[in-house]
């Protein structure tokens, strides 16, 4: 039997991403976001929606641009931390150790540890009730080389991506199917190529002998 609650945020699990950003006044920070997701394909577009509360709202208000890094099991810890520490307090990336990596298309530093790192400029900001959604282009994108496989496809899943869900992360350690598997085809194997028949002895070799037909003798 299902219960049935009062509405609520029940779309779990979530991708929780590091959003980098900086200030007018040249100050860099990490926030914590699971409030994150695509949007559109063309143009790419994603959003990300945060309180104004948050420190590093007045610098996305401000610049109107950020870089989204993906979280890894490797970075688990300073994700969390960077959700629940302020900037106003301290420098995270300091105190994280992580490292700094200059964007290339908007003046923002990217976590140098994250496997991608997704440079965005905002088109629009939606005050939206408790937060302000910040809805982005993505105009430019980075990807670790070291998980590319030798097909040159890019393999995130070696990167141990993690997801948020009712306040506790989760790695993805499964593959479960790929994109349209339900309804493909299955293989039919070929049948194997019938066996030559096997040669006749060449009685043009030598030390071949023809072998001689009996003949019947017949009684008059």
């Amino acid at each position: 039997m299902k219960q049935t609650w009062k509405p609520g945020n029940m779309l779990y699990p979530l991708p929780v991403v590091l959003v980098s950003t900086r200030g007018l006044d040249g100050k860099d920070n990490l926030i914590t976001v699971a409030w994150a997701g695509t949007v559109c394909t063309n143009p790419p577009m994603l959003s990300i929606s945060v309180k104004k509360i948050r420190y590093s709202y007045q610098a996305l208000h401000d610049t109107g641009v950020f870089v989204v890094n993906l979280t890894t099991k490797a970075l688990v810890k300073a994700t969390d931390y960077c959700g629940v520490r302020s900037g106003r307090d301290e420098d995270k990336w300091e105190r994280l150790k992580l490292t700094k990596e200059e964007a290339d298309l908007v003046p923002v530093s990217m976590v140098g540890e994250s496997p991608v790192n997704i440079e965005c400029r905002v088109v629009e900001e939606k005050e939206l009730g408790s937060h302000v959604m910040f809805l982005a282009e993505v105009v430019n994108v980075h990807v670790d080389d070291r998980y590319m496989d030798e097909k040159g496809r890019f393999c995130l899943e070696k990167a141990e991506p993690i997801v948020y869900s009712h306040g506790v992360y989760f790695n993805l350690d499964q593959k479960l199917g790929t994109f349209g598997y339900s309804v493909k085809k299955p293989e039919v194997k070929k049948p194997d190529a019938k066996k030559p028949d096997a040669k006749k002895p060449d009685s043009s070799k030598s030390g071949y002998k023809k072998p001689r037909k009996k003949i019947r003798k017949t009684q008059f």
